[in-house]
């Protein structure tokens, strides 16, 4: 069996990144400890949210459950030190449409927040050994990465430009994939475990309706973060670490 190949550090020389994932709770299983680490440097990120994870509760109507994971992801983001956390409006979740809609929202908020880090969830069909992956996640995912280029070129939605005044912004570097089954990098992590912890814990609606009523929200996010980190920095050196795929731009 050929070894596995050797993670590199995420870069450090950026200043800004937008996270951009389907749902509510997705970067809380396992980027938050990243980008606690970076926010305590002063970097800026911010989220979008695709979809307000509607669908996401089975004993919650979807309107319902919408507003209560909105609140818990603003208050998961703002644990890690994110405080611009915005959704979009047009889009269902569980039913996320591949197509240029949601690439022209992409592209525009890659226009507005100008990063120089694009940061989303796993793309792929599988999460590897065989577990598949979500629709909206691998639809989300690919938008991502095409939103990338497709921001920078003025003839690509050139309606951005003009009604919405949205100049073309080709400043993205990278486009970082979490989760991924093929990391390429990693980013160590120590002070932002425990915030990651608390991140993942705010969803306790969510983390309840998933594992059921006895599940402690805490312990059930210390247990599945640690976890997490402890295998990403088996891969890496030893120490706890959050890995990624990482497309150069």
């Amino acid at each position: 069996m050929p070894a596995e190949p050797q993670l590199s550090p995420m870069p450090k020389d950026w200043q800004r990144a937008l996270a951009v994932v389907a749902h509510p709770d997705d970067l809380e299983y396992g980027a938050a400890a990243a980008i606690a680490e970076w926010t305590a440097a002063g970097r800026e990120v911010s989220y979008l949210l695709v979809t307000r994870g509607e669908a996401g509760i089975d004993g919650l109507a979807p309107g319902e459950a919408a507003a209560v994971r909105e609140t818990e992801q603003r208050a998961g983001a703002a644990v890690v030190g994110v405080h611009t956390v915005e959704f979009l409006d047009r889009h269902h979740d569980g039913v996320i449409e591949p197509g240029l809609a949601l690439r022209r929202d992409l592209s525009a908020a890659v226009r507005r927040h100008r990063p120089e880090l694009l940061l989303t969830l796993n793309h792929h069909d599988t999460w590897g050994g065989g577990h598949w992956n979500s629709p909206d996640h691998r639809v989300v995912g690919r938008a991502v990465l095409d939103a990338a280029g497709d921001a920078g070129n003025r003839w690509i939605f050139p309606e951005l430009a003009g009604a919405k005044g949205l100049a073309p912004w080709n400043g993205v570097r990278w486009v970082a994939v979490a989760g991924s089954p093929h990391p390429t990098h990693a980013a160590e992590v120590g002070p932002g475990i425990d915030r990651a912890v608390d991140s993942l814990a705010a969803h306790r609606a969510y983390i309840k309706g998933l594992r059921g009523a006895e599940q402690d929200p805490r312990a059930y996010a210390r247990t599945f973060i640690e976890q997490m980190l402890r295998t990403g920095g088996e891969r890496y050196r030893g120490r706890p670490a959050t890995l990624f795929q990482l497309f150069p731009r």
